[in-house]
């Protein structure tokens, strides 16, 4: 096994897992009482590859990340990673088998510093969490890991500033390192992006292209020029089922996704 030192969040490349898929959906379902949220989606994310999921409101996409993450359970259908079924797994036992996430509205412990919240986030797969008696200080490398993710994501200067008293760009930035801490083979950002200004959204597009191209990333984007610019593949939802899927190219010249999502009259 090699370690990839080529973008943020680096982690060990393994010669299997690249002979299967990173995540595999087949006929995964959610219904809500009369609801059918997510409707028989089946897809396969290859390991390494940037995946974007649009759609307008209501489209299924939050559904999916939280079905993906094991937020809630799946009413039939099955969740793959890497090879192995984790359609039963909670959350947490996905998390230590390698699936991030972040979420639509920050997740963040606001009255803890910027390096509280990144060191809680390196300890949480750690043994070291059980330890009650001894201080975390002991334990060099996951000082030393959290202030690694402070200055990758250029948050050195908000260190010992409580989340509470920074920007929401820099919360934004803050979270992404969070899901970053554990080193995650899967990483799932819920529009990163929502709220911020062109400049910070400029930031942020800038330190999600810097991520280790060994790490799958999954992200919902309601931006059409963003999606495009970060996706190697797109899946376009619709009353939660695929519309449609492919490169960017496909998806841009689309009639269905110019009709639904755009808004665009093909006629």
């Amino acid at each position: 096994m090699t370690e990839k030192q080529t973008g943020f969040g680096h982690r060990k490349g393994s010669n299997v897992e690249n002979t299967v898929p990173c995540l595999a959906l087949e006929n995964l379902t959610k219904d809500f009482g009369g609801l059918r949220a997510v409707a028989k989606i089946t897809l396969s994310i290859q390991p390494g590859e940037r995946h974007v999921f649009m759609g307008p409101n209501g489209a299924g996409k939050t559904t999916l990340f939280n079905l993906i993450s094991g937020e809630i359970p799946a009413t039939d259908g099955r969740i793959v990673l890497f090879g192995r079924d984790v359609t039963q797994l909670a959350s947490y036992q996905r998390a230590a088998l390698g699936i991030a996430r972040t979420f639509q509205i920050t997740n963040l412990l606001p009255n803890l510093t910027v390096f509280e919240n990144l060191l809680l986030a390196c300890e949480a797969l750690s043994r070291t969490k059980f330890v009650m008696l001894w201080p975390v200080s002991r334990y060099g490398h996951l000082l030393e890991r959290a202030q690694h993710l402070l200055n990758d994501f250029g948050l050195g200067e908000l260190r010992d500033e409580p989340v509470k008293n920074i920007s929401y760009g820099d919360q934004r930035k803050v979270e992404v390192a969070l899901s970053l801490a554990t080193r995650p083979r899967l990483l799932l950002l819920d529009e990163p992006m929502a709220g911020l200004s062109s400049s910070e959204t400029h930031s942020m597009d800038l330190l999600l292209k810097k991520l280790d191209p060994a790490i799958t990333v999954l992200l919902i984007e309601h931006d059409m020029d963003v999606a495009l610019a970060f996706a190697e593949k797109i899946t376009v939802l619709h009353q939660g089922q695929v519309l449609a899927q492919g490169t960017k190219d496909e998806i841009r010249t689309n009639p269905m996704v110019q009709e639904i999502y755009l808004g665009v009259d093909v006629e």
